[in-house]
């Protein structure tokens, strides 16, 4: 495929634990030969490492701490300083307020800090927030998760796609997902909940989010247990009106 195409590498889209053959959420984003890792869930470094070093990454964007969406930043930690990796610089890392300390908290095993910030150029999300990555433009928006999250645009001159990270249906997802040309949409909810507020989107939610986005492709990702990717993909399906495609483990699309 072309090279300066925009393409997505799905590394993992399992929800909450991985499964024997499905990692956590993560996504390989390349263009141009820019590489960015899209959440970090458990197991996805294994699967990064098909097709690219970890010292290889031109930055990493975290949506939001869940283990599912970030544990593997630990790894990748230990990977950069202690192993066979020469890293040359910090590698970037686009995340919620206070990843650093959470990280450090973690890997700190005795009275002095673990050297996170050797590993990692720590920038911190927030609403609106802009990065450039080589010729892709990285657009944050905070979305309604319970907690601090954020969905992300990814725009180049050619194609957009927009990650929703985890949260439930909201103007901010909408907003920045406005005519993009994929939306890869979560999809946790088998149902609504009786109780709000709403923090994941079900099949239905995610065809209505892409509805009113007006997003040309619509992706569905981190299916909940309780129903299976193709059920969720033809549920969104039947409420969109035109077909739905699963960010399957190891599936490769051009955006």
């Amino acid at each position: 495929m072309p090279h300066d195409q925009l393409m997505v590498t799905v590394l993992g889209s399992a929800t909450p634990y991985a499964t024997v053959d499905n990692p956590c959420s993560g996504y390989l984003v390349t263009h141009a030969g820019a590489r960015i890792w899209v959440d970090a869930g458990s197991g996805t470094l294994a699967e990064l490492q098909r097709h690219v070093r970890v010292d290889e990454l031109d930055a990493i964007w975290i949506s939001h701490l869940h283990a599912d969406h970030s544990a593997d930043l630990l790894t990748a930690y230990y990977a950069l300083l202690f192993a066979d990796i020469d890293v040359a610089a910090p590698i970037p890392l686009y995340g919620p307020p206070g990843t650093a300390d959470r990280l450090a908290h973690f890997l700190t095993n005795g009275t002095d800090r673990s050297p996170v910030e050797s590993a990692f150029a720590f920038h911190e999300l927030h609403d609106g927030h802009r990065a450039t990555i080589a010729a892709t433009t990285l657009t944050s928006r905070a979305v309604d998760h319970g907690m601090p999250a954020f969905a992300v645009r990814i725009d180049t001159a050619e194609a957009s796609l927009t990650y929703s990270g985890d949260t439930g249906p909201c103007a901010a997802l909408t907003e920045l997902a406005a005519d993009t040309d994929t939306l890869l949409c979560e999809a946790e909810s088998d149902e609504a909940p009786a109780v709000e507020p709403q923090v994941h989107h079900t099949p239905e939610d995610a065809a209505d989010t892409a509805r009113s986005a007006r997003a040309r492709r619509l992706v569905v990702t981190h299916v909940g247990r309780s129903m299976t990717p193709a059920d969720a993909a033809e549920r969104a399906a039947d409420r969109l009106g035109r077909d739905v495609a699963y960010a399957a483990p190891r599936r490769a699309f051009t955006v």
